[in-house]
């Protein structure tokens, strides 16, 4: 059973959510906590009754739970709005399609006090039998100081950092192209090149739910893909040669990707 009494005062957690049935678990990951935090704030764009009386009854049960509707669209500008209400020195951030672990917040204020404007990302489990694109299940620890060629480093179903991040990179990007996919690459990347270390730690840890089909994993790539290259068209319109380099070497590996595709039926 959860320790009400330990109510951590300096982490506010926001969810962002389009109104699915999902959240009400994902809320309930979140009460079930060993630890609390100072504010929970949950941007539902779905403007939902049902939503409203599930962030209630968390309330009811002494979890300061705040309902904050919108009407805009896109998980960036749903992340935004949660976290300009944010006072906590500490912000924490997961999704309504996940499930945190009870020791989850704990874990991440752990490795926050350590100090530093550091980004801190951990463990995400496959949880349920539909399609999940995203999980990260490695055990080592590693810290990110520079963008990579090879990948992203960043899992905003599972993050946190202190509030003073965001006046050195700002929020998270909001243009069309981005609003959907690509916009935590996009922000860990400006991260990165700000001097703000993302630091992987597997003791985090959330469930992502499969909640879509399996049959619908092409059309979740492409929206991905649409999303990454709009972060790589932001950045080559500047010049950056970082990204241009980074362009060329996911186009030349194209073609082998898609033989082995072919190949493989995958």
């Amino acid at each position: 059973m959860a320790d009400r009494s330990r109510s951590a005062p300096d982490i506010t957690v926001v969810i962002p959510t389009v109104g699915r049935p999902l959240l009400r678990d994902c809320l309930r990951s979140v009460a079930a906590g060993r630890v609390w935090p100072a504010e929970l704030i949950v941007v539902d764009q779905s403007c939902s009754d049902e939503v409203a009386a599930w962030v209630a009854a968390l309330r009811a049960e002494g979890l300061a739970a705040r309902h904050l509707p919108s009407a805009e669209t896109g998980i960036a500008n749903a992340t935004n709005r949660g976290l300009e209400q944010v006072r906590t020195p500490f912000v924490a951030v997961t999704h309504d399609d996940c499930r945190v672990d009870p020791s989850w917040l704990k874990a991440l204020l752990a490795r926050l006090h350590e100090g530093g404007e550091v980004i801190v990302t951990g463990r995400v489990d496959p949880a349920g039998d539909g399609a999940v694109p995203t999980i990260v299940t490695s055990p080592v620890s590693v810290v990110h100081r520079r963008p990579r060629l090879d990948g992203d480093d960043l899992f905003p179903p599972n993050m946190a950092f202190p509030r003073s991040v965001l006046g050195r990179i700002g929020y998270l990007d909001e243009h069309p192209s981005l609003r959907t996919a690509g916009e935590d690459n996009d922000w860990a990347y400006r991260a990165l090149r700000a001097g703000v270390h993302i630091v992987y730690d597997p003791t985090p840890v959330v469930s992502h739910v499969g909640w879509q089909p399996q049959s619908a994993l092409p059309s979740i790539y492409r929206r991905y893909a649409r999303g990454q290259g709009a972060f790589y068209g932001k950045h080559l319109r500047r010049g950056d040669m970082f990204i241009a380099r980074r362009a060329a070497r996911d186009l030349a590996r194209c073609p082998w990707r898609v033989l082995r595709g072919i190949l493989s039926r995958n």
